[in-house]
């Protein structure tokens, strides 16, 4: 078989590496390699394809360390069965790579994944020897995130936490029903051990020792996952309870969610057309609902009986036309609780009402400067010198706030 160039394998690695969701460096420290030598920071930006949750842009190496696995996952591209093009880099390979990239600022960082090759534990262990030599051979201070591997020994584990800005761990699907059926060679139960490890040992390293008072650096931006929608039949309410269940069972930093993509010579069990892009989006938002602006997941999708999100509004918005009651509210006198249901109105804007309101009652034009477009906002709260009237009882309010709809393109 004829030899592939560094080159081919960056092109095979890189593209087999877009399914993974999970790709962004906000949980890193900040470190800068001027202050304390070495190479590399999180703090600058380079050419960046994507933007942190706050708020910086951000560029990183995402690769495969191989396409090649062991497993035969129906969902996946690089399952055992597949006709892919396969590529293998070695651990000199990315390391180089990496070095070069962010000589030259094409990247922040290094997000690494890898199909499975001979055992869980031979794969994990030349992921995390990327990650060692990177630190401590090359004194690299910009992101690491790795996608670590459920089967692997948990001390590979904690070898991957000390160098790793992130580690993740994937669920994969939504129940453990659809992981049984779809990928029937990964266990559940064993996903979760490995999780709860993770779990276990970053609070553990998060408490100071007696001896020195200081923590051991030990994956400080925490652990994510993500999980294939659209895969299965699981309605948005069983996505959603699953998140919700996560979150407080092993205190993730995020869930990810990544629409289905149908791949050539699929499983029959799998269907043929991807869920709209548009799903992914509202259950980002939903979730978003969830973890800061306290709400339940139940009440996200009550009044739906097909445990479906709205694909035309988003989810504060069509929870808010179901429970007008709640309507109006007083940004003057309401509490913060109460002014984070309200639709249009985000967590900085919130914080912008409260701390003005100190000073001076607020008008619906002082609101309108505060949040990003006061249309929305309008049907659902007084202010000084307006009241929706009948507004926030319309009969047409969801028309009146939908996007207005599109024609489709015919070619």
């Amino acid at each position: 078989m004829t030899a592939i160039t560094l080159r081919q394998k960056l092109a095979i690695l890189s593209d087999a590496a877009k399914y993974d969701a999970s790709c962004a460096s906000s949980g890193a420290a900040k470190r800068n390699s001027l202050k304390s030598g070495g190479i590399g920071s999180t703090e600058g930006s380079g050419i960046c394809h994507s933007y942190a949750p706050d708020g910086r842009c951000i560029s990183l190496l995402k690769i495969l360390l191989t396409n090649f696995c062991i497993y035969d996952c129906s969902y996946c591209i690089n399952r055992s069965s597949s006709n892919v093009r396969r590529a293998r880099f070695t651990v000199d390979e990315v390391v180089q790579l990496t070095l070069d990239f962010y000589k030259r600022n094409y990247i922040e960082g290094l997000f690494l994944s890898s199909g499975v090759i001979r055992s869980p534990d031979e794969t994990m262990g030349e992921m995390v020897e990327i990650a060692r030599r990177l630190r401590e051979e090359h004194r690299f201070g910009g992101y690491i995130h790795l996608k670590t591997i459920p089967e692997c020994a948990p001390e590979l584990l904690e070898k991957a936490g000390r160098h790793a800005d992130r580690l993740s761990i994937n669920v994969e699907l939504p129940t453990d029903e659809g992981v049984n059926r779809l990928a029937p060679e990964k266990k559940p139960e064993t996903i979760r051990i490995s999780m709860a490890r993770l779990r276990s040992k970053i609070e553990e390293k998060s408490e100071p020792t007696m001896r020195t008072k200081t923590r051991e650096r030990f994956a400080p931006g925490g652990q994510s996952t993500q999980m294939i929608i659209g895969a299965d039949a699981s309605p948005d309410a069983t996505i959603l309870k699953s998140s919700a269940r996560l979150y407080s069972s092993y205190r993730l930093r995020r869930v990810y969610y990544s629409a289905f993509s149908p791949i050539p010579d699929s499983s029959s069990a799998l269907p043929l057309k991807n869920p709209p892009l548009m799903r992914e989006h509202r259950l980002y938002q939903a979730d978003w609902l969830m973890r800061f602006y306290g709400f339940e997941q139940d009440e996200i999708l009550s009044g739906r009986p097909d445990g479906m999100l709205d694909l035309a509004v988003d989810p504060k918005l069509a929870w808010a036309i179901g429970n007008r009651a709640m309507f109006p509210v007083d940004v003057n006198r309401a509490d913060r609780e109460n002014l984070l249901r309200v639709p249009g109105l985000g967590t900085r804007a919130v914080g912008r009402i409260l701390d003005t309101r100190r000073y001076r009652r607020l008008r619906l034009e002082d609101v309108g400067r505060l949040c990003q477009s006061i249309t929305k906002v309008r049907p659902f709260i007084v202010a000084e010198g307006w009241t929706p009237g009948a507004l926030t009882d319309s009969a047409n309010l969801r028309a009146r706030l939908a996007p207005a709809p599109v024609q489709m393109e015919l070619f």
